[in-house]
């Protein structure tokens, strides 16, 4: 087992706690801040795959600037706090049992899933291709 592949079991863990406990969690405030370890999460994947540019904008706009504008929404807004009913055993088993039905859909179109390898070349100037890719193909079409 790789270092990399340990920090992407660590990351994806993480991305996927956060976005289960975004619908889970009652406060708002405390839902806002499960959406951000699971930006700051996916952020560590996109460094995992080279892509550091996309990290760094996944950072910026997501992890920072779409954060603050919900966390001004949700104080500019009035809501009234109030402790909604505990659910019973069938709400939980009924989350629980969709989860694991979402991931075992996932797993077997994943396993079954048939991609042909093509040569390519990773880890050379990601920013430079994207700079190259908006303005030579984008500006010749305006």
């Amino acid at each position: 087992m790789s270092g990399e592949l340990i920090a992407f079991f660590g990351l994806a863990l993480v991305a996927i706690l956060g976005g289960v406990l975004l619908i889970t969690l009652t406060k708002v405030v405390h839902m806002v801040i499960a959406l951000v370890f699971t930006f700051l999460s996916i952020a560590g994947i996109y460094m995992l795959l080279s892509a550091e540019f996309v990290a760094i904008v996944q950072i910026l706009i997501y992890s920072g600037a779409i954060t603050i504008v919900m966390l001004f929404g949700i104080m500019l807004t009035k809501h009234q706090e109030s402790d909604e009913p505990v659910k019973g055993g069938w709400g939980r088993f009924s989350f629980l049992a969709a989860i694991a039905g979402f991931a075992v859909a996932v797993y077997l179109g994943i396993y079954n899933l048939d991609i042909p390898v093509q040569p390519t070349a990773l880890h050379e100037d990601n920013t430079k291709q994207i700079g190259i890719e908006l303005f030579s193909k984008i500006c010749h079409s305006i």
